[in-house]
Formats: C-alpha cells, structure tokens, sequence
C-alpha cells in the first residue's frame, strides 16, 4: 500500500476519498468521520487550518485514510475510515502508525461504532479509553403522554445575523468544558448555517421573555434552543437533536426536557422523519436518564481514545 501524508489535496484526490466517505457511510449507515473531520476532507487546503490527511491507496483505488485536525481543547484529533472491501487486513493499522507519526502532544483517536477489536487495536498504538459517546435513538412520532410530561415552551426559528451572538454566548456557557461542542466562534456557526442541510425552521429558540422563569431573564434575551439535523441520506432518514443548549441560569427548570420534546416534535412533523436520534456522553448521566425517559435507546457507541506523544 502506497501511503501519503498530504496538507492539500488535487482534485482527484479530493473526489477519491469523497468517494471512500461515502461507501463507508452507505455500508456502516453511520458517517465515516465526525463533521468537523467531514468539513476539513472536502477542502482542498487542509494544511491552511492546520490538517493533513493520511490518504492509503492500493493500484490507484484509495482504500482508507486518516484525518488529523487541531482540536479545541489543544489536543490533535485523529479520524480514519477504511474501504469496506478492505477491512481485513492490517491497512487501518498502518493508516493509523502514520498519522500518528504526524502528531504530537495530547492526541485524541475517535473509533466509530467501537468494539473490543478497536479497543485491542487502539491499545496497540499505546491509546488508552478516554470518552464514550452514545448515539441513542427513539421512534417518533412521541407517545401523547411523553409530550404532556415536558412543560411547555414557546420557541421561534432561529434568525441567522441577529441571533447568532446571543446564540454563541448560551452555546460556549453551556458547554464551557466540552471539548467538541464549547468554544464555538461565529466563523463556526455559519459553517453550519451554510451547509446544504441547514433548515432556520428546524433551529428552535425560546426568548426568556416569552416563557416564564424562576430565575431573572437572560441578559442574551435567549433562555435556550433545539437545534435539529434532518439526514436524508440515511436510512430511515434519522431527525437529529444536534445541539440543545439552556442558559446556565436556568437550569433544573425542566427547559432541556421542554426544548427536547419540542424539538422531537418539529422533526416528526415538518421535518417529517420517523427516527429520532442524538448524541451524548455515556458519563453525562443526567441526560442519559432524560434521554432513556423519552423513550430514547442507545444504538451504538462512538469512543474517544487518548495518548500523549512527546
């Protein structure tokens, strides 16, 4: 296998591993790597941002790559997809020992749909288990006694321009120590806002002062939102809970779980999906009940791995 350590790629190069994305995503029904890692493999000048893929190739097909991005927290997060018609050999292992080469520091390794064989391989290159996320599921439309359990909340579509700084503000609060989903900017947000997927009606706000609260109004204005993800492509369509933020002042109020039906609800109905899904940490308990009493099942299990290189 002929292996290349790239930080920009030709266009041959960028259409290839397009190619492999989307045959691992169609044969796994899971996205080959997390979004962040998606974005930076559709660019043709990884390195301006920091990246370099690790592409592998036998003859001229690719047949798995790496992606290694500069993470938030400071340390490089490391992404690899291989081919599904070459998964039974050692060429994820020798895809990985280079990206690894490339790295140094802190190194998070993401593994999707993790089993003890990624566990065993993972150990090999000296990473240890760090982070396991759960994608968790639940068939919509919600039960009528569900919905009634959640308070109700009053939310509008997001208004891109004028509420992305009040947005970003509750965003980076309430995700103040996580690594992925806090420390957002606004070059993130319209990132996403751009993306072909991007649906305002889909990104629900609730304004502080059109619910009532125990605590004194969000000097944002904003006591929180649901953020939904319709994914067309998948098989059932899933109805994603992308980001789901409260105000810090507001917490233990019941506004997660109210902004979480809501969002449920608006995905089932205009958006129009049957399945509905997000992610969370295994660790985070309290949102793991939640989840589990509206209905919420765990499908699969993303793991972080971490190794420090000096």
């Amino acid at each position: 296998m002929n292996v290349l350590v790239l930080s920009e790629l030709t266009a041959q190069q960028l259409a290839d591993l397009s190619e492999l994305l989307a045959r691992c995503a169609q044969f796994d029904r899971h996205p080959a790597l997390a979004e962040p890692q998606r974005a930076a493999a559709a660019r043709r000048d990884l390195g301006a941002e920091g990246a370099l893929a690790v592409l592998g190739y036998e003859s001229d097909q690719l047949v798995g790559c790496a992606v290694v991005t500069p993470a938030i927290d400071g340390a490089t997060a490391l992404h690899v997809a291989v081919d599904p018609a070459h998964r039974d050999g050692s060429i994820r292992a020798e895809i990985l020992r280079t990206a690894v080469g490339q790295a140094h520091g802190r190194v998070r390794l993401w593994l999707m749909q993790a089993t003890e064989a990624d566990d065993a391989e993972a150990a090999a290159l000296d990473f240890l288990p760090e982070r396991d996320l759960l994608q968790m599921r639940v068939p919509l439309p919600l039960p009528p006694e569900t919905v009634a359990s959640a308070r109700p909340v009053i939310t509008r579509a997001f208004r891109p321009g004028q509420d992305d700084e009040a947005w970003l503000t509750i965003n980076n609060q309430a995700f103040a120590d996580h690594p992925e989903q806090g420390g957002w900017t606004l070059a993130d947000l319209h990132a996403r806002t751009r993306a072909a997927w991007f649906d305002p009606e889909g990104f629900l706000v609730a304004d502080a002062a059109a619910n009532p609260t125990k605590a004194d109004s969000s000097p944002t204005g904003l006591l929180g939102s649901c953020w939904t993800k319709v994914h067309r492509d998948s098989d059932p369509p899933l109805g994603e809970i992308y980001v789901i933020s409260v105000d810090p002042a507001h917490h233990s109020e019941g506004w997660g779980r109210a902004l979480t039906v809501a969002g449920l609800q608006w995905l089932s109905g205009p958006g129009g999906v049957t399945v509905g899904m997000l992610y969370t940490t295994s660790s985070n308990t309290a949102a793991v009940v939640l989840y589990e009493a509206l209905g919420f099942t765990t499908d699969h299990v993303d793991r972080s791995y971490l190794r420090t290189i000096s």
